[in-house]
This record gives structure tokens, C-alpha cells and sequence, in this order.
């Protein structure tokens, strides 16, 4: 109705006519499907043959005839097939008619509750306009109030004032947002009585004067505002709930836990917001490739376009990488602090000459048990990297003292250097970093061929706080001895398996080594003296491992755990002589200290796997 009632008629006033002259097009009274829009339409029918009312009879005989077709309409089916022309609509709109027209539809037609209902498309076309957002409303709901009796008054008060009306009459509201269920509710039976609860009126009363109290229409405009308020909150609480609502700086947190396979195979294949966050430049600062096989170089030739962000980089037992991988990434990325690769056998000079000519800024190279690595290399890194602080070299038999002697004069600055089996190296070495490198306090020559002549030399360094000395052949107790009071410092000494320390090396080093916190004496020449002599003497010393040494008896053992302060470890590890009854009553008498044998350990090992969930059923089944 609204849509037909916006056209020019045939049948208007001609003071109507002339005010609709001056507004060539007149936009629907009501924005949306008004109360006859579902039954008022005809256009398979023209004009000229559906308007006999014009040339027959006046506006009132007319309208009478029409109001007397509607309340000849019984069920909501026949108003459904129902239609008005154009004509009775001019007639039925004219005057008189007008308001009997009006007092007969709400009898009839809006009395069908289907032909009121809201189709769930509309309901989310109406919330698409007003919020940007759809709500499905999932209630039966009630059509919205129509304001048709509103623009009814506004045109009768325009045409008596022969003004046009204003701009906020000729705009009506926009359809508003269906109501909630709860209050569809509070009105079902009287929905039952009169359809969507619209109160039927008589012929002769104003629909104006029904719907002016809000009790006696249960048309309701918009939505509750306490509803959309808790749907908005629930929405609200439900979208700040996920993940993906935390802030970037709290999920790249989350994400640095994580590996670089984790990274790149699981979080980044989430979504595209994943994938931007795995990205970050932080995570391609510190890369550990370690032990992926399937790592080649065409990766780090990847991994070199973001040359402006990696610092250290970790390679370690990645066999399929070669040396043209290492260059590319060592040449793109001249900031490169830390670089990684133990057991990469296949990496020749060729990668660490790189390495060093490339990246000035080098501070850690750890590149153990590489059998191609020569001293071309360890002279490059003493060139170019004046800044080298901690350097690993172990089982790379191909180096000598040429290399760490050039290595120990380019680099004053190293501080932790660590040597294994490297047989090639001998004293020479161990006096060129005591002579070029005071600020050494890491030193290790394991299985070198280092005597007690090149060790004597490491007294010069006063910042010395770690000392292994495993397996030195040549290593008398008299220059363990002087370094302990010369390097006041020392906090850690490993003396494993050099069967020259005795009981008198022992005492020595309980008495003079005021820092010292940890003495590893596995497989030395020692007996219960010693172990007694380091509960005496010593305040310092939390850790003593004595494993294998075979003259230990449950008297050594008992002894320094009654007299020592300090110790919090004990490693007794194949000490046979020490009964395993005797460890028992220690474990209890002292809880405060942990005894390490064979047993012991059996021990922890099952409470730690009791507490993280496993058991011998489950064990044995699978």
C-alpha cells in the first residue's frame, strides 16, 4: 500500500495533485513492507481497466463497497488472495473512505499472523542497515510498528495549510529491529485473540487513536535496548576470548617458545595472521636449524634475504648443507654474531673463511668435529674478527698451533676457548692465549697434548673461573696446585681422569681454593682422606664427584657429608667399597644432599617418571 499510495492517482484532489506536481517522484510512506504491502500487489493488471470507480459513483459509495468486500474476508488465506486495484485504492484513499478502509483492515487482514512474520532475509537486511552486523532472530517475531496513520495526519495537515510538508514529515523511520523473544512472549495469548495483536477497531474509530498508547498495540518499534546490550556484551566476550584478539606482542611471546620447525610447520599454516606473526623479524634473529636433514641451501640462500635481521644461525648436524650455503648466507648477513655448525663434516675452510671475512662482528664460533677444517681458517677469524669472544674447536684434528697461536693474537678480546682431543695442539698454544687473551676465564684442553709446562702458564690469568684439565697426560699435582692460589677466582675444576692427583693435591686445593664451588676428581688416585680433607677444609665446595675412584669406602662418604657445610652434591658413582645400606641412611640423614649411585639414580629416574603420568601397566601393554 505504501508503494501504490506514492503514485500519482487518477482520482486525487486537484489541490493534491498540484502539491505532488511540485515533487516529481514521493518515496514510499513507509521504508520497508508496511501492513497491505504483502497483499497489495497488482501489476499484471493496468490502470485504465481496474479504475471503474472514477466514472460510476463518488468516493463514498465506493468506499462503503470496499469496506463491505473486506469484512467479507473470513480466513487468512482469502486476504492472501486478495488484491486491490489501483482504483479502489485512489477510492478507498479518498476522504471519507479513507478512514473506513482503514477501521476494516485490521480486522481481516491483519488479523493472519503468517502474513506479518518477518522472513529471517528481511530481519537480517534491517540489522545489516542499522548495525553493519546481522542478528538471526530465532523467535517468532512481530512486524515493526507502522507509522502509516502518522503520515496519513501529516498529509491532511499539509493540504489544509496548502504548504508542503516538511522534510522530517516526509521522511519516515526506518524500520527498526525486530523484538526478542521475551517480549513476544509477555503478549501470546493476547497474539491468539488478534492475531500479531493488533486490537481490531471499528468502522467509525481512527486507527490513530489505537495505536496512540503504547498497552493497546503490541507493535514495538525497536528492539530492547537491554537485549541488544547483553547480545552485544555475549558477542563481545565471546570474540575477545580468542587468540587471535591478544595483542601481537603477547602471541610473538608465545611464539618464541616455540622451535623453527614448531614455527614454520605448525603455527604458521593457522591462518595468514599466523603466518605474518611467525615472520617476525625477531624469530629470524636466532635460528637453530639444528638436526633437520632436510635443511639444504636453497634455504639459507632463503634465509639470507633477510640479511639485515639474522644474528646467529645454528647448523649443527645438518649433513645436507654444503659450503655454497654457508657463503650466500654468510655474505647477506654481515651482522652475524653467533654462528653454530658441530658434526657438519662435509663443511670445508671454504665456509669459515667466509664466515669470517664476511661478518667483523663475530663473537661465538663453535664449529667441533668438522675433519676438513684446517688453520687457513682460525688465521681468517684472527684477521677479521678482532671481536671473537668464545670459540670451540674440539675433535677438529686438522688444527695446530699454527692456527690458534694466529687466533690467540687477532683476538685479545676471547674469553671462553675450549679444545678436545685435539692431538696437533700442544703447550705453545696454551701460552699464546695466556700471553694475548687476559680476559680468558673459560679454558679447556681435553685429551690435548698439554703438559704441565704449558699449563703452568695459564697463572697469569686472573679472571680464570673454569678449568678443565681432563686427560692430561703430564699433569703433576705441584702446577695444579699453583694455579689454584695463583687464580683466586676459580670457581669450577675438572681434574677427571688424570691418575697423578693424589690425596695431597686434594687437600691443597680444599685449602687454598677460596672460590671454588665444584672439584670433579672421577677417576683419580684418591681415597677417603681426600673426601675428609674437603668436608675440613673447605666452605666453598657444593659439588665433589669421586665416581670410579675405588679406594672410596662408606667412612670417606659418611665423614664429608657430617662435616661439610656446603655440600650439596656427592657422586659416588662404581665406588664399590661403599655399601649401598650406607648411602640409604645418608640419603635420610642428609636430605639436603644428593648421593649419586647406581641405585640413586635408578631411583629418581622412576619418580620422575611416576609424576610425569607413566606406569609399568601401561609400559608393558604397549
Amino acid at each position: 500500500m505504501g508503494h501504490l499510495l506514492s503514485k500519482n492517482g487518477y482520482c486525487l484532489k486537484k489541490k493534491t495533485r498540484k502539491l505532488r506536481k511540485k515533487k516529481k517522484r514521493r518515496n514510499c510512506f513507509l521504508r520497508g513492507p508496511c501492513m497491505l504491502c504483502f497483499i497489495v500487489r497488482s501489476t499484471s493488471e493496468s490502470l485504465e481497466d481496474e479504475c471503474p470507480y472514477e466514472s460510476t459513483g463518488g468516493a463514498a459509495v465506493a468506499a462503503s463497497k470496499l469496506a463491505e468486500r473486506y469484512v467479507s474476508l473470513s480466513t487468512p488465506e482469502d486476504c492472501a488472495r486478495f488484491l486491490l486495484s489501483p482504483g479502489e485504492l485512489a477510492v478507498g484513499w479518498e476522504g471519507q473512505g479513507r478512514r473506513s478502509l482503514l477501521s476494516a483492515v485490521p480486522a481481516k487482514l491483519i488479523g493472519a499472523p503468517p502474513l506479518f512474520r518477518c522472513s529471517t532475509e528481511y530481519s537480517e537486511m534491517v540489522c545489516k542497515r542499522k548495525s553493519g552486523e546481522p542478528r538471526r532472530c530465532t523467535a517468532p517475531c512481530k512486524q515493526p510498528r507502522c507509522a502509516f496513520h502518522e503520515a496519513a495526519q501529516d498529509e491532511e495537515a499539509a493540504e489544509e495549510t496548502n504548504t508542503p510538508p516538511s522534510a522530517g514529515q516526509r521522511l519516515l523511520p526506518q524500520l527498526c529491529p525486530l523484538p526478542s523473544s521475551s517480549s513476544s512472549s509477555a503478549s501470546s495469548s493476547e497474539e491468539e485473540s488478534s492475531g500479531v495483536g493488533l486490537q481490531a477497531t471499528d468502522s467509525g474509530e481512527s486507527p490513530s487513536s489505537s495505536a496512540a498508547t503504547p498497552e493497546s498495540s503490541s507493535f514495538s518499534c525497536p528492539l530492547s535496548n537491554s537485549d541488544g546490550s547483553e547480545d552485544g556484551k555475549n558477542s563481545e566476550s565471546t570474540d575477545t576470548s580468542r587468540i587471535n584478539h591478544l595483542p601481537s606482542s603477547i602471541l610473538l611471546k608465545i611464539f618464541s617458545h616455540l622451535s623453527v620447525k614448531e614455527r614454520c610447520l605448525c603455527a604458521s599454516l593457522v591462518c595468514k595472521y599466523w603466518r605474518d606473526l611467525c615472520l617476525d623479524f625477531q624469530f629470524w634473529k636466532q635460528i637453530d636449524l639444528s638436526g633437520l636433514q632436510q635443511v639444504k641451501d636453497d634455504l639459507l640462500v632463503k634465509i639470507a634475504s633477510r640479511r639485515q635481521n639474522v644474528t646467529e644461525i645454528n647448523i649443527s648436524d645438518c649433513r645436507n648443507v654444503q659450503d655454497h650455503g654457508v657463503c650466500i648466507l654468510a655474505s647477506n648477513c654481515s651482522g652475524l654474531v653467533k654462528y653454530t655448525a658441530y658434526r657438519c663434516k662435509q663443511l670445508s675452510d671454504l665456509s669459515l673463511c667466509t664466515v669470517a671475512s664476511h661478518c667483523p662482528l663475530l663473537q661465538k664460533v663453535h664449529v667441533g668435529n668438522q675433519d676438513k677444517l684446517t688453520d687457513n681458517a682460525l688465521k681468517k677469524l684472527g684477521e677479521h674478527c678482532p671481536e671473537l669472544k668464545d670459540i670451540h674447536f674440539g675433535q677438529c684434528y686438522n688444527v695446530s698451533d699454527e692456527g690458534l697461536i694466529a687466533l690467540a693474537k687477532g683476538c685479545p678480546k676471547l674469553q671462553r676457548i675450549y679444545m678436545q682431543e685435539n692431538k696437533m695442539v700442544t703447550d705453545r698454544s696454551v701460552r699464546a692465549f695466556a700471553e694475548h687473551c687476559p680476559e680468558l676465564q673459560f679454558v679447556g684442553f681435553m685429551g690435548c697434548s698439554v703438559t704441565s709446562q704449558g699449563v703452568i702458564h695459564l697463572t697469569r690469568l686472573r679472571s680464570l673461573s673454569s678449568l678443565d684439565l681432563r686427560h692430561i697426560s703430564e699433569l703433576n699435582n705441584e702446577t695444579v696446585m699453583e694455579v689454584v692460589r695463583k687464580c683466586r677466582n676459580l670457581s669450577s675444576l675438572n681434574l677427571c681422569l688424570n691418575w697423578s692427583i693424589n690425596d695431597r693435591c686434594v687437600e691443597i686445593i680444599a685449602k687454598e681454593g677460596r672460590s671454588l664451588k665444584e672439584l670433579y676428581l672421577v677417576s683419580c688416585k684418591i681415597t677417603d682422606y681426600a673426601l675428609i680433607a674437603i668436608g675440613q677444609y673447605s666452605s666453598t665446595i657444593e659439588t665433589v664427584d669421586a665416581g670410579w675412584c675405588k679406594e672410596i669406602t662408606d667412612q670417606g662418604a659418611t665423614q664429608i657429608a657430617k662435616s661439610s657445610k656446603s655440600l650439596r652434591y656427592l657422586g659416588l658413582m662404581r665406588c664399590d667399597k661403599v655399601n649401598e645400606e650406607t648411602v640409604e641412611r645418608l640419603v635420610l640423614q642428609y636430605p639436603h644432599i644428593v648421593f649419586s649411585t647406581v641405585m640413586q639414580d635408578c631411583k629418581r629416574t622412576l619418580e620422575r617418571a611416576y609424576q610425569m603420568g607413566w606406569s609399568p601397566n601401561t609400559s608393558t601393554a604397549s
